[in-house]
């Protein structure tokens, strides 16, 4: 059974950062990929990093490029998402997720509850 589990959100000002973790179970990481997508209030679900377990590979959305980074606990399932230079517009709830087609494509399988990412002065 896939389980995800995220934290690590949080109230942080214009310019802060703060670091999101997943702990995953039920699949090995090394044969999947793994990310986060966000959803906004009253907005759809928008795909934000992933990492490609089999190559190591990421997949950032325009928004976030070089400023968040997905990252891998090695030998572990557990992935992270450091976010700097946050902005009001990345306040969201962000789930850690796993993808059906690899990270090719936004195409959301299983995700977790979520965690909250708020970003205010």
């Amino acid at each position: 059974q896939v389980q995800l589990v995220e934290s690590g959100g949080g109230l942080v000002q214009p310019g802060g950062s703060l670091e999101l973790s997943c702990t995953a179970s039920g699949f090995d990481l090394d044969y999947y990929s793994l990310g986060w997508f966000r959803q906004g209030p009253g907005m759809g679900r928008e795909g934000v990093a992933c990492l490609h377990g089999p190559s190591g590979g990421r997949r950032y959305t325009d928004s976030v490029r070089g400023r968040f980074t997905i990252s891998r606990e090695r030998g572990k399932n557990t992935v992270r998402l450091r976010m700097t230079s946050l902005k009001a517009d990345d306040t969201a709830t962000y789930h850690c997720t796993t993808f059906t087609e690899g990270c090719s494509q936004w195409a959301f399988d299983y995700w977790g509850r979520g965690t909250q990412v708020r970003v205010a002065s």
